[in-house]
């Protein structure tokens, strides 16, 4: 069998190509016919359509065997080539609609580094090992910019978080300590250490702009005890203010999880008052379906605190 030429021969169906590479397996039509789930007759037509179709012979028959031409051995192993790679890219579809492939580009707080991070990053990447993560440690007012522009897709940050356009999820919270310079007198007293022993001492903080909440949060614990703060040094990140806390410039309010820092010359007392804690959240951007930031979510959702669901 021979194309004509005038004529042109046609892309076989991708069916042809399951009912002819069954047929080249078994080399016979009726236990192909069985594997495909139908029976001999038309299975036998529609390899003649396909040979058809591309004005070519494909199989010899003969009463006692079918056998494949040198044509319908080159077909077969590219048939079979073709076939794999279309099961490979519909599963590979199937994960990236599930969030298993593809890119994610993280914000977060310093804070974050040192509690909810690392497990949740641990966690997600088991599950979607071929997730190019992307991460960008970064302020909160920075952050939510980026998320709102596009440049992130998820991120930790402190809240408040205002901005109609983002959802906003509490992910860990943890209480406050004091940070004490390692020689001062309340830092080899036993026992919490009284807010209102703190009152004339120079305090070390972050500038407001940077983490309203968290901010407003320590000025409202030191009113709460009868007065307010005299901040004498700012700092952007935690790791500054634990090393001028160490340097003797003041003392601070810092989240629990930084102890882990381990920083010489500073010693971490809890405070007397009824556990003030600290919060980090998760922000993305509502109308974002990202399949990936889907399954970060819902990896998430396992380290949220009691009361902060994060929505499905």
């Amino acid at each position: 069998m021979t194309t004509s030429r005038n004529s042109e021969p046609r892309p076989p169906e991708l069916r042809h190509l399951r009912y002819f590479v069954a047929v080249a397996r078994e080399l016979h039509f009726g236990r192909a016919a069985e594997r495909l789930h139908m029976s001999q007759p038309p299975l036998s037509m529609q390899i003649q359509a396909l040979e058809r179709s591309l004005g070519v012979q494909l199989l010899v028959r003969t009463q006692r065997q079918v056998s494949l031409t040198r044509a319908g051995e080159a077909f077969f192993r590219e048939s079979v080539q073709i076939l794999a790679r279309l099961e490979a890219a519909g599963r590979l579809a199937q994960r990236v609609s599930r969030g298993e492939v593809g890119e994610l580009a993280v914000g977060f707080v310093s804070m974050a580094d040192y509690n909810i991070l690392p497990p949740l990053l641990r966690e997600f990447r088991q599950r979607a090992p071929e997730v190019r993560l992307t991460l960008h440690e970064s302020t909160t007012d920075r952050q939510l910019e980026a998320l709102v522009q596009g440049q992130l897709d998820v991120g930790f940050v402190l809240p408040p978080v205002q901005d109609g356009r983002l959802a906003y999820r509490p992910a860990h919270r943890e209480p406050l300590l004091a940070a004490l310079p390692a020689r001062h007198p309340l830092a080899k007293r036993r026992g919490p250490v009284p807010m209102a022993r703190l009152a004339d001492q120079p305090f070390i903080l972050f500038p407001r702009e940077l983490a309203t909440g968290l901010y407003d949060h320590i000025v409202g614990l030191c009113r709460t005890a009868g007065f307010s703060p005299r901040v004498e040094q700012e700092a952007v990140q935690m790791q500054t203010i634990l090393s001028l806390v160490s340097a003797d410039m003041g003392v601070a309010l810092i989240p629990a999880s930084l102890v882990h820092l381990g920083r010489t010359g500073v010693t971490y007392k809890p405070l007397r008052e009824t556990s003030p804690v600290t919060e980090i959240g998760i922000a993305w951007r509502r109308d974002d379906a990202l399949a990936t930031l889907q399954l970060f979510l819902a990896t998430a959702r396992r380290f949220v605190p009691e009361g902060g669901e994060i929505p499905p």
